[in-house]
């Protein structure tokens, strides 16, 4: 139950840096940020059923974030948001490999 709730403020937070994306004017962040959710969302719902298979999904999406947001940092340069951003997904994909 609390694996769940971890990933459900996961997806929380993509929620929240897919609206402040579109603040920005970025259309991709708001639909990138929106499907990211959407994934860790229905990762969490399958973990009812299939805990395994839920989490192999939650592993997949956290880890092909942190190289999203890797190569932004390296890119840009800059911390925010992309080093915040990939501070916390390296965060999350850490607790995901304990499952």
């Amino acid at each position: 139950m609390f694996s769940s709730m971890i990933a459900i403020g996961f997806g929380l937070f993509l929620l929240t840096g897919a609206y402040f994306g579109s603040k920005a004017g970025s259309k991709i962040s708001l639909w990138m940020g929106l499907a990211s959710a959407f994934l860790v969302f229905g990762a969490v719902w399958i973990t009812q059923s299939q805990y395994q298979t839920g989490w192999m999904i939650l592993k997949g999406v956290s880890l092909l974030l942190t190289c999203v947001f890797l190569t932004r940092l390296l890119k840009t340069k800059k911390f925010m948001p992309s080093g915040m951003l990939l501070t916390l997904t390296v965060l999350f994909f850490i607790f995901s490999l304990s499952r």
